[in-house]
């Protein structure tokens, strides 16, 4: 986990809709038919409940399938809603926590009809943290320390931002794009000069520069698109020696169906199109050539863990790598399983498990308070 502490957040912050999952709403049907069977049937069997997935990941959704248990299990009694966390006994892992391959992530205990009907949307949460997670993961490991910022805001539904950024987040993904996507930990959305806003001004990227930083709280980095004449190398000079000391950054996000004006001269060793190694290194050239060393290169479009990695090994100089899609890779390989392994009888545990699947024990759990 990078970050040094280790709590949990409270259940509050998810805004989880209470009734509806007390109700089986989000639920798998056969999930609510089996709690109304028990309920029918006044059977309450005391079960061990275990969680795992069959990956090595960066675990995450921990503390919002905590929420899910702590808000939403129990019963109803006559038109009463009675709580059931205080009957359960829950322990997990933490947010963050690597994880390996079959490893129990959390076992739940208590009265099966108490929680039933939550499995489909703590294995939900879980999955999709998850893979989030261990995505961002692996795409700030492979940019060595440097800055990565996670925008991927627009290929997905607007609801998943909050608890997405929080998952790259905890892997240590620090930029985010909307506030949204930070609202977990208190922190704001960042973002470039977009591309909509030169068009705006009439295709003006030096202009269009100025009016945000003109306009824009003085404490937000001026980072600017300077691909949208596909000429990064004069776009990037023109910016710098219009806003100076006052521009943080230019982004480079030439599409990959493009060859930028500066390479079209260097073709025939290496493949031309969008952000690529030469580019980097011609804007960078550029800016130091005229002082503007300060000036830092965010370079964005189709990155990924192996794309990144190929840059640092080359030593492309990079400060920042804004990912987007890449953060949302793997749909499938990090799906989270709850099989029931234990029942209690008379006091004592006995063994009951779908063949296959046995109690698996671990030691790195804490109790869930």
């Amino acid at each position: 986990m990078l970050r040094s502490e280790r709590h949990r957040l409270d259940p509050a912050i998810f805004n989880l809709p209470i009734e509806k999952m007390r109700d089986g709403y989000y639920s798998d049907t056969y999930f609510n038919r089996a709690r109304e069977i028990l309920e029918r049937d006044n059977y309450h069997p005391r079960i061990r409940m275990q969680i795992f997935q069959r990956s090595s990941s960066v675990l995450c959704g921990i503390d919002e399938a905590i929420a899910i248990l702590k808000l939403c299990s129990g019963r109803h009694d006559g038109s009463r809603w009675r709580d059931g966390w205080n009957q359960l006994d829950v322990h997990a892992l933490y947010d963050g926590d690597r994880v390996g391959a079959f490893e129990t992530v959390m076992t739940i205990e208590g009265d099966y009809d108490l929680f039933a009907h939550l499995e489909t949307p703590y294995l939900g949460v879980l999955s999709r943290r998850t893979r989030i997670a261990t995505n961002a993961r692996a795409i700030v490991d492979a940019a060595g320390g440097k800055d990565v910022l996670f925008f991927p805001a627009r290929f997905d539904h607007h609801l998943v931002q909050t608890g997405d950024g929080y998952a790259a987040y905890i892997s240590g993904a620090l930029g985010v794009s909307t506030d949204a996507n930070a609202e977990w930990w208190g922190s704001r959305g960042m973002g470039t000069v977009p591309h909509a806003l030169i068009a705006a001004y009439n295709g003006d990227t030096v202009l269009a520069t100025k009016k945000f930083a003109e306009h824009i709280d003085p404490a937000v980095t001026v980072i600017s698109l300077v691909d949208f004449d596909n000429d990064c190398v004069r776009t990037s000079l023109a910016v710098a020696r219009a806003l100076g000391n006052r521009l943080w950054g230019v982004r480079l996000d030439t599409s990959g169906t493009l060859v930028d004006a500066s390479i079209i001269p260097q073709m025939g060793t290496f493949p031309p199109t969008g952000v690529n190694a030469q580019l980097v290194h011609n804007v960078r050239n550029a800016l130091d050539a005229e002082g503007f060393n300060f000036v830092k290169i965010v370079a964005s479009g189709g990155f990924n863990p192996t794309r990144i990695e190929a840059f640092e090994r080359a030593c492309v100089p990079v400060d920042a790598y804004a990912v987007g899609s890449a953060f949302f890779d793997g749909n499938g390989a990090f799906d989270y399983t709850a099989d029931i392994v234990a029942i209690a009888e008379g006091g004592n545990w006995r063994e009951c498990h779908k063949v296959g699947r046995p109690e698996r024990p671990n030691p790195r759990l804490t109790r869930v308070d």
